[in-house]
């Protein structure tokens, strides 16, 4: 890793962290150590980083703002790559090209201040705009899907390419991207519509006064832990199970929507991991039906 250190350095790539708790990168407040945070400068940098990573078969994983993943209790041998620079957004008329590392909440609501209408969503899904892209981030029966027009992404042979909405081939909480995790979305172009301020802003404020109701927002989490299956809700397959409030260690079914599972005191990643894997196999048990689990493990082999 040293060697690796000194390369990056010399090469300008950006910023290095050695030892990062990720408990300090993901929702949950879960996870170990990773040996190695970058976060590279430019497109040119990433791609020096990670031919560099590929050739001395170097374990790394692009990390967004970790709002859908579950990293393991034992350290990270290996790269943590954040987007974070990856910040830019230009803003013609309807059409708003952003990069990677840009927060969807603070996007969503700068578009909404200038009377651009699309991304009401996404005002309160805590995720980066290259982890929305991937996961086809959605609520309020709208997402990524229908705004996307094209992504600039770079390939697993390190080649920068633009894919446009029909190759991402966005279903329910589903893409291509999510599907082929080796290519890396490095920045997305949205197309949005103009609509009234006021009316915007009102739709934003009655959904987060709803969320503050019905979501424990009060505790560590991942937003919803289960897909809905077609014509139900996840939340209600558990609650009919009756596992609100069930607990393993630190983690909790919440009792004040049943699709979150919480970090209501000092969870290991193994109990966030065990509660949600106890409660797929109650619900599928009880009810017949297969919930399918929305974050990602990471550094569980």
């Amino acid at each position: 890793m040293k060697e690796l250190i000194s390369y990056i350095r010399k090469n300008n790539i950006g910023t290095i962290k050695e030892n990062v708790k990720l408990s300090n990168s993901t929702t949950y407040k879960v996870g170990g150590t990773a040996r190695l945070f970058v976060w590279p400068k430019t497109v040119e940098k990433l791609i020096l980083l990670l031919e560099k990573l590929n050739k001395e078969n170097v374990k790394h994983k692009v990390l967004g703002f970790g709002s859908n993943v579950i990293f393991s209790d034992k350290d990270y041998d290996g790269v943590i790559i954040k987007l974070d620079s990856f910040d830019k957004i230009k803003i013609n008329d309807t059409i708003v090209k952003v990069g990677a590392g840009v927060s969807l909440v603070k996007l969503s609501y700068k578009v909404a201040k200038l009377g651009l209408s699309g991304l009401e969503f996404a005002s309160g899904i805590p995720g980066s705009i290259g982890g929305a892209v991937f996961m086809n981030a959605g609520a309020y029966k709208s997402d990524m899907g229908y705004i996307v027009s094209e992504v600039k992404v770079l390939t697993p042979d390190l080649k920068v390419k633009t894919l446009y909405n029909k190759d991402l081939d966005y279903k329910y909480r589903s893409s291509f991207l999510q599907r082929n995790p080796d290519y890396i979305c490095l920045e997305a172009t949205l197309v949005l519509r103009h609509a009234n301020k006021c009316e915007i802003k009102e739709v934003m404020e009655r959904r987060r006064q709803k969320r503050l109701i019905t979501q424990p927002l009060e505790y560590p989490s991942a937003g919803s832990v289960f897909r809905n299956p077609e014509n139900d809700f996840a939340g209600r397959l558990i609650e009919e199970c009756g596992l609100k409030g069930y607990k393993i260690g630190g983690a909790k079914v919440s009792e004040k929507h049943a699709n979150f599972i919480v970090n209501e005191s000092g969870a290991t990643a193994s109990d966030v991991r065990n509660l949600i894997i106890y409660v797929h196999d109650k619900v599928k048990e009880n009810t017949g039906v297969d919930l399918k689990i929305e974050q990602e493990f990471v550094n569980w082999e």
